[in-house]
């Protein structure tokens, strides 16, 4: 089954620019690896067991190369990049990805088979377990299993301690699309759960319906008004573009954006009567970056 959001894929168009961004947004990035045979690297900012994943072109003709096919996962990547980068993918994990992938198809979704993946960082190599959603199915998943525990994962990624920000976890990910209810029922077919009810979101103006994976939630949204839902899908089109981090201290967390020089950023109050802080686009490499959590 699906137990969780593994982590975001932010794809950017100079790594070591994106990094040093995020850093200022108060997230300890640490570097990554490469992609061998992908074209690509990339930087982590682990939380308590997802993460952050920066990542870019490292060889343009190697990453061309990968990604000519139909249905490849990094197809457009070059294209996605130069229009301003941003949330490319949100990355589930599984706990038995072959069960999964099967149980997909006899629902009728469109999924490529099981592959083994493998970033290298220095002279350790980490695996994984990947399968894709095909052309007929295009939504902004795809699905991993790790073969690398976690914590072997954190013991080769020093310096990935508490961040700065005080984020410890990713709360939820947002995805605009221009009807909520019609793209749900997609995204419940592919994750095999029953389509959640509409609610209203107050900070980002518009209508969600949240799926729940595990500690987080990946919400299909719909603007009803003016405001960074909107401006999203008016900029980009539908797909992913927020991530929610959790906080132990909002003080904290913009305390350490204004220490960086980075302009205070927008509040809002939840539906839950949190307050909310939203980095925009210009200020996080294509995407929103909220906060939430305790003064």
């Amino acid at each position: 089954m699906f137990t969780r959001i593994d982590h975001l894929m932010i794809c950017v168009l100079d790594l070591e620019r994106g990094v040093e961004q995020y850093r200022r947004l108060g997230f300890n990035v640490q570097p990554g690896g490469t992609h061998p045979g992908k074209g690509t690297h990339n930087a982590i900012a682990f939380t308590d067991e997802d993460y952050l994943e920066l990542l870019t072109i490292r060889e343009a003709a190697e990453e061309r190369a990968a990604n000519s096919g139909k249905g490849s996962w990094g197809q457009n990547l070059a294209g996605f990049i130069a229009e301003g980068g941003g949330i490319r993918y949100i990355i589930l994990q599984s706990d038995d990805l072959v069960a999964d992938v099967a149980a997909m198809r006899k629902r009728g979704v469109d999924v490529g088979d099981v592959a083994e993946g493998r970033r290298k960082q220095g002279n350790t190599e980490f695996r994984w377990k990947a399968a894709f959603l095909g052309p007929r199915t295009p939504l902004p998943l795809f699905f991993i299993q790790h073969l690398t525990p976690l914590a072997e994962r954190r013991k080769h990624t020093p310096g990935s301690g508490p961040h700065p920000n005080k984020v410890f976890k990713l709360e939820r990910t947002y995805v605009v699309v221009r009807d909520a209810n019609a793209t749900a029922a997609e995204y419940a077919k592919v994750l095999g759960m029953p389509q959640p009810p509409l609610q209203r979101g107050t900070v980002i103006m518009a209508d969600m319906i949240v799926f729940q994976l595990g500690p987080h939630g990946l919400g299909i949204v719909q603007p009803y008004a003016p405001g960074v839902a909107a401006e999203a899908l008016d900029r980009r089109g539908p797909g992913p573009f927020q991530a929610l981090y959790r906080t132990n201290s909002m003080g904290a967390a913009a305390r350490w954006q204004q220490q960086q020089g980075l302009p205070p950023f927008p509040r809002g109050t939840r539906n839950t009567g949190e307050q909310a802080m939203l980095a925009p686009y210009d200020q996080a490499c294509g995407a929103y970056i909220g906060f939430v959590g305790t003064e």
